[in-house]
């Protein structure tokens, strides 16, 4: 049998974050790759002035306080800044990545859109079945480098060696038995190269019943397709024609609403043109539009040039009457002053 192997403990300093589930087992792990430190003191400098420790110290001025958001990504130093070999690398390996999961993509049988009215609902194909979530169950764990000491620990006390090394002699044959140790080895790749044959064998007969099943909708489908239609043209035909009568019975209810303002006009008229003619006529008498040549020559041209007459004559005798008075006054005067 094969031995599942641990991942090491992550040691301090290192960077190592893992995540576990509540079940306990790891769902994933992360390790910085190694680098050099910078550069720095490994002891104090004797001759620097320490602070005094009774003396309340500001945080703000303390070296050893992180500034800045906690959310950013602290700025490395110059002598850590990340390889551009082994970006390009990781950058080619996701781009791989990406193209084995896009071609895996083409391949996968897809399938057919859904009907107006129904939705695909997700199922699981695999062999073991597992309880899925909306959100992934996950805890968080971190580590914390020491603290900056003062000096490196003391190196632990090793006793200088004593006495003789006794060896022991082991023949060929007695730790390794190969044909006795190569058998359960060989039953499990046998079982497994058959355990997957099977299941290539069972997927395969899977996606042929699928691409039996696919072929059978849509031919099921294409009938209800051209059913539809079929129904949707009838319908469309009856609409139409439902339309179309419909237009010519209001056409004809409006010829027939015209014919009938146009009796009822005609009518009218008639009746009120009855009477009409002779008031008209008796109205122009009346008024002297109709009237006889010679009394309107009468009228209009002798009587004025009669009355003009006339009057020159009444003149004429207001004047003679006029001076016969003028002439008595003056004899009359005359005869008074002799």
């Amino acid at each position: 049998m094969l031995a599942e192997s641990q991942p090491p403990p992550p040691l301090p300093g290192s960077g190592t974050t893992t995540a576990t589930t509540p079940g306990g087992k790891d769902a994933y792990s992360f390790a910085a790759a190694p680098r050099a430190l910078a550069a720095r003191k490994k002891y104090r400098d004797p001759n620097d002035v320490e602070p005094d420790k009774n003396v309340p110290q500001n945080i703000m001025y303390d070296r050893r306080i992180y500034r800045g958001s906690t959310y950013a990504s602290p700025a490395l130093p110059l002598g850590n800044q990340p390889d551009p070999v082994a970006l390009e690398r990781r950058a080619d390996i996701q781009r791989r990545l990406r193209a084995k999961r896009r071609a895996e993509a083409q391949r996968r049988v897809h399938t057919p859109d859904p009907v107006p009215g129904r939705k695909h609902a997700d199922i699981q194909t695999e062999l073991y079945l597992e309880e899925l979530s909306d959100k992934v169950p996950e805890a968080y764990a971190a580590t914390q480098t020491d603290a900056f000491l003062d000096r490196a620990p003391s190196p632990l006390f090793v006793p200088q060696k004593s006495g003789l090394d006794v060896a022991t002699q082991i023949y060929e044959g007695e730790l390794f038995d190969f044909d006795f140790e190569v058998k359960g080895i060989l039953e499990v790749l046998v079982g497994k190269t058959i355990e997957q044959a099977l299941m290539e064998v069972h997927e395969e007969e899977e996606l042929e019943l699928l691409r039996r099943h696919q072929a059978d909708f849509e031919s099921r489908r294409a009938a209800e397709n051209a059913e539809v239609q079929r129904l949707e043209d009838a319908e469309r035909r009856r609409t139409e024609e439902k339309e179309r009568r419909l237009a010519e019975q209001i056409r004809i209810l409006r010829e027939k609403q015209e014919a009938a303002e146009k009796i009822a006009a005609r009518a009218f008229a008639q009746s009120y043109l009855q009477n009409l003619m002779p008031s008209v006529y008796q109205s122009l008498t009346s008024n002297g539009y109709f009237y006889d040549a010679v009394e309107r020559e009468v009228d209009t041209q002798f009587l004025p040039w009669l009355t003009a007459e006339v009057g020159k004559g009444l003149n004429k005798r207001e004047k003679a009457k006029a001076i016969v008075d003028d002439i008595l006054r003056t004899t009359i005067r005359r005869m008074a002053e002799n």
